[in-house]
């Protein structure tokens, strides 16, 4: 496997996050853009171009000292950042509004 850890056992996202695309609708993807490394601020590559986990791959990479994260946010092997792009709470109001912080439980 390419990914440190790929079923986010180890990372930080609210339960209802655990799943394959680490995110409540899995057209849309709601994380705490900061590497786990020092904090820089990853980019998104649509194409893979920069990521390196297999051809035609979506991620995240960090121009600061090159992690690599797949498109659900999960770190690459062999980079320096430990863990996984963070998942803070959130929940979808509507389908064109995202409430960030809390989720519809009241938290």
């Amino acid at each position: 496997d390419l990914l440190v850890d790929p079923d986010s056992k180890q990372s930080s996202q609210p339960d209802y996050c655990l799943n394959p695309t680490r995110s409540i609708k899995p057209e849309f993807f709601a994380t705490i853009a900061l590497c786990t490394h020092l904090g820089c601020v990853p980019t998104y590559r649509p194409h893979g171009r920069d990521v390196r986990l297999g051809e035609g791959h979506a991620g995240f990479y960090c121009p600061c000292h090159a992690s690599r994260f797949d498109a659900a946010g999960r770190v690459a092997k062999n980079v320096p950042a430990p863990r996984n792009l963070e998942i803070m709470e959130h929940a979808y109001l509507s389908d064109t509004r995202l409430l960030i912080g809390a989720d519809l439980r009241g938290r």
